[in-house]
C-alpha cells in the first residue's frame, strides 16, 4: 500500500471515530451539535498541553479526555436551558470562542503559531510506522464502531430513539431527557477527544485552524451522505468524503487548473455534497433501518 494511501486510510479512520460521535449526537438523540469540533479540540490541545509541559504522551491523552467530559457537560447543561436550534447555535459559538482564544492567547499553547514537534506514534518502527499506525486508527474506529453498535441497539438506544422522535411522549413515559442527554454527550465527546489526541501525534502539530467551524461541517457532511443514524453509514461517509477532497489536488495538476481551484472545490464538495443529500436523498447513502438491525 502506497504512503499516500495509508494516509488518507489513516485520517479517515480518525474522522470515522467524529462522526461516529457526531451521529450518536445528532442521528440517534437528535441534538443538534454544530461546534463538535470543540470537543475534538479538547483532544488535541490535550496532546500539545502535555507536550509544553514535558509530560509523557499518555498525559496528554488523559487530559484531553478529562477536558472533553467537562466541555461535554457543560453542553449538556446548556441543552437543559435552551430549545435545539438556539442550542446549536450555541454549540456554534462555543467552538467559535474556543478557537478565537486559542489564537489570541500566546501563552496558552503558542496562539496563532500553534505547538509543533509532537512525538510521532510508532515513530522507532521507522518505515512500518506508517501501517502501525493505520492498524491503530482501524482498531480504534472499530471500538468505536462496536460500542456505537452495542447503545443503538441496546434499550439505551431506544431512549435516545424516543427522546429524538417524540421527547413530550419520552417525558411523559418517565424518561429522564437531561440524564440521556448528558451520557450522549460524555460518551461522543470522549470519542471525539480520542480522534483529535491521535490526530494531534499524526500531524505532531497542534494550531488553531485545526477548530475551523468548517470542519465540523465537513463531519457533518459525513454522517449526511453515509447516512443519518446509520453507524456503518456515516463510517463509509467519512472513507468516501477523505477520499474525495484526497483526490482535489490530483484532478488539479491533470488539468493544470489555479491553486485556488483545491480549496474552492473542497468546499464546494462538502457544502454541495450536503446540501443535494438533503434534497434528493435525505437519509443518505446508507439510510436508518426501523429496528436498528444495522443502525
Amino acid at each position: 500500500m502506497s504512503d499516500f494511501l495509508v494516509h488518507v486510510t489513516s485520517v479517515a479512520c480518525l474522522y470515522g471515530i467524529l462522526a461516529l460521535a457526531l451521529n450518536l449526537q445528532m442521528g440517534f438523540t437528535g441534538l443538534v451539535n454544530f461546534g463538535l469540533i470543540a470537543l475534538f479540540g479538547c483532544g488535541i490541545y490535550g496532546a500539545a498541553f502535555a507536550h509544553l509541559w514535558g509530560w509523557p504522551p499518555a498525559a496528554g491523552l488523559v487530559l484531553g479526555l478529562v477536558f472533553a467530559v467537562l466541555m461535554g457537560l457543560f453542553l449538556a447543561r446548556l441543552g437543559t436551558r435552551m430549545s435545539d436550534d438556539y442550542w446549536g447555535i450555541a454549540t456554534l459559538s462555543i467552538a467559535e470562542i474556543m478557537r478565537l482564544v486559542f489564537t489570541n492567547e500566546q501563552a496558552l499553547a503558542g496562539g496563532a503559531q500553534g505547538v509543533s514537534g509532537l512525538p510521532v506514534t510508532f515513530a522507532s518502527l521507522g518505515g512500518q510506522a506508517g501501517l502501525a499506525r493505520l492498524a491503530l486508527y482501524a482498531v480504534l474506529l472499530l471500538a468505536a464502531l462496536w460500542l456505537c453498535q452495542r447503545i443503538a441497539r441496546g434499550g439505551f438506544g431506544l431512549s435516545m430513539k424516543l427522546m429524538r422522535e417524540e421527547p413530550q411522549l419520552a417525558r411523559a413515559l418517565g424518561y429522564d431527557l437531561d440524564r440521556i442527554r448528558r451520557i450522549v454527550m460524555v460518551v461522543s465527546s470522549l470519542m471525539a477527544a480520542i480522534a483529535g489526541f491521535f490526530y494531534a501525534h499524526y500531524l505532531t502539530f497542534v494550531g488553531p485552524e485545526q477548530l475551523l467551524s468548517a470542519e465540523t461541517f465537513l463531519i457533518w457532511s459525513m454522517v449526511i451522505i453515509g447516512g443519518v443514524a446509520n453507524n456503518w453509514g456515516v463510517v463509509a461517509g467519512a472513507f468516501l468524503m477523505q477520499f474525495a477532497l484526497a483526490y482535489v489536488p490530483f484532478i488539479k495538476d491533470w488539468f493544470d487548473l489555479p491553486s485556488d481551484f483545491v480549496a474552492a472545490t473542497r468546499l464546494v464538495i462538502v457544502g454541495g455534497g450536503i446540501l443535494a443529500f438533503l434534497i434528493w436523498r435525505p437519509k443518505g447513502l446508507f439510510p436508518e433501518k426501523i429496528g436498528g438491525a444495522n443502525a
